[in-house]
């Protein structure tokens, strides 16, 4: 069918012809173009001789020496089935990026990791009031917004059990003290945690441990609908931990269960998962998954029992990240692992090979695009060669096809144990110098040492570290729409006043001010508010939705 542009176009062509005037050729004219011709010809014939021989020797060429397969990223079990093709490779945008003139500035992902199991975080202790666990919860928050951090990385599902209300799962020992008793009087902790979380313009990820089923210090039965009672013969008492085996498909089936039913239950901004696939090993002790391997090779399966085991972590990780984005694609998908993935593969370093101690394959993920972002755990200092912290970040940001974020994991809690703060102020900078290869961010383990303000770490991090607000960075493979801008944007006696917005999707405003040296972000302000008092000067007012796409700027002046 020919479109209306079309017809335009051809009758255009159309016109041109009929407006040409034919003239009579001469005898002159006709020897000039026969003897054109002719040299025309020549070339040609020469040519396709030169190229047929040429052909020809490629020809011989390829069936003597045949092209040798190319290698492919690092290779998933062979009975892992990768019939789904990755999302293609995203441009990276600018926006993440200070633009010359323009309100806007460096994004950079500010987390904290708050643990719940054993209570290192939060709760304190698993005998707190109902009334006692939201005030330490809104106190962390007020921390972390006091100290500019943007997310809280939240354990909700440390041994099996939940922080949160559940058809799936008994409620969490360190919760309540019992294991299966709700809180009283009732509250859901995570919707909480969610709610007061977006009040502050804090992205909140749901921190989920897979196959953990209980730790040593835990007592008492287990709940009738805890996964190690539900499945018995997969919990496997390893060392004083339960672990639930991975390859059992019922283990697998109720993990990936459990956390979609919090995506589409609640509004999460991304699923986090941590290091703990296969437990850590005990010397001495091997794993018990003897049975379920051998039912595996009974079954017709050939693979090693090593790549079976990382074929089980490959199948779950590649399932949750499509499972979440079939669901809620602005849902981001994280991972958190141990900070080496083999010995040896960034120059000098040496430690636990997590590839064969606990069969995580992580360069896989990465080569496949099967997460949003990365936060290896770089828990070492900077100096020491053996795991040296700037070489350890270079491997995983050149080892980043899928251009995804990395946000390093730093183990603040070594406070405690005498590293001082300078270090983790170094770490950062380390972090920030290799923006333009995606290294945007950091999260911290943990929060006690915030919330205990450890060795003065709070006003190092809120004088030197993070003196002022930022955006988390945004994903354009997810989403890089941005929305609308504010309207009706004004100013009156010291304050700017601006329209509520019809826009669900706004999560916050940025409020910018202009400086002799360009803007700053100043303020990140709750999507409910919609005026707020300020000194003289310029000021730009941005929309920014729940993915971090900001949209074009307002700008007033205040006298």
């Amino acid at each position: 069918m020919t479109s209306n542009n079309d017809s335009r176009r051809l009758g255009k062509f159309r016109g041109y012809r009929e407006s040409i005037t034919v003239k009579p050729i001469t005898s002159l004219q006709r020897k000039i173009g026969i003897w054109v011709c002719g040299l025309i010809l020549g070339f040609v014939l020469s040519q396709t001789h030169a190229y047929c021989a040429a052909a020809g020797d490629r020809i011989i060429s390829a069936i003597t020496n045949p092209p040798q397969p190319q290698p492919t990223p690092t290779q998933v079990g062979l009975d892992f089935e990768l019939s789904q093709i990755p999302l293609p490779k995203p441009v990276e945008t600018a926006s993440n990026s200070p633009q010359a003139n323009q309100p806007t500035h460096q994004r950079e992902f500010r987390g904290v990791w708050v643990a719940s199991v054993v209570n290192i975080d939060w709760p304190s202790a698993s005998n707190l009031s109902v009334a006692q666990q939201k005030f330490e919860l809104l106190a962390i928050l007020n921390r972390m917004q006091e100290l500019n951090l943007n997310a809280l990385v939240l354990q909700i599902r440390p041994t099996g059990d939940a922080f949160y209300q559940s058809q799936l799962e008994p409620w969490s020992t360190w919760l309540t003290g019992r294991q299966g008793e709700a809180p009283n009087p009732f509250y859901d902790p995570l919707q909480f945690a969610i709610e007061e979380s977006h009040k502050r313009n804090i992205e909140l990820h749901a921190w989920f441990n897979p196959y953990r089923a209980r730790m040593g210090s835990e007592r008492g039965p287990f709940a009738p609908n805890h996964m190690a009672a539900v499945y018995p013969q997969y919990a496997y008492r390893y060392g004083d931990l339960i672990w639930m085996d991975p390859g059992a498909k019922e283990v697998q089936d109720r993990t990936y269960n459990v956390i979609m039913d919090v995506v589409r239950r609640y509004d999460i901004d991304a699923v986090h998962l941590d290091d703990y696939f296969y437990p850590y090993p005990k010397p001495g002790i091997p794993f018990p998954d003897g049975q379920t391997y051998n039912a595996y090779r009974a079954a017709g399966g050939n693979l090693s029992l090593a790549d079976w085991r990382r074929n089980n972590v490959n199948q779950m990780i590649f399932r949750l990240y499509q499972g979440i984005k079939e669901v809620k694609p602005y849902v981001k998908f994280g991972i958190s692992p141990f900070g080496i993935y083999r010995p040896g593969k960034a120059p000098g370093i040496v430690g636990m090979d997590q590839y064969e101690a606990i069969f995580a394959d992580v360069k896989l993920w990465m080569d496949r695009g099967w997460l949003d972002y990365l936060s290896p755990q770089l828990y070492w200092r900077i100096d020491p060669p053996q795991q040296s912290y700037p070489v350890l970040l270079d491997w995983w940001v050149r080892n980043n096809p899928f251009q995804r974020h990395i946000y390093t994991g730093n183990f603040l809690s070594q406070l405690a144990n005498g590293w001082p703060v300078s270090e983790f102020q170094r770490q950062v900078q380390i972090s920030r110098q290799k923006a333009n290869q995606l290294s945007l961010g950091n999260i911290f383990f943990s929060m006690k040492m915030f919330r205990d303000n450890q060795s003065g770490v709070n006003e190092v991090f809120k004088s030197s570290v993070y003196p002022t607000p930022a955006l988390p960075p945004s994903m354009p493979w997810l989403d890089n729409e941005p929305p609308q801008p504010p309207t009706g944007l004004q100013a009156a006696s010291g304050m700017i006043s601006w329209n509520p917005s019809p826009d669900n999707d706004i999560r916050s405003w940025a409020l910018y001010q202009q400086f002799t040296n360009g803007w700053q972000l100043v303020r990140v302000i709750d999507r409910n508010t919609t005026a707020v008092s300020v000194s003289p000067g310029t000021y730009a007012l941005r929309a920014v939705d729940r993915m971090a796409n900001e949209s074009s700027e307002a700008i007033v002046n205040v006298s």
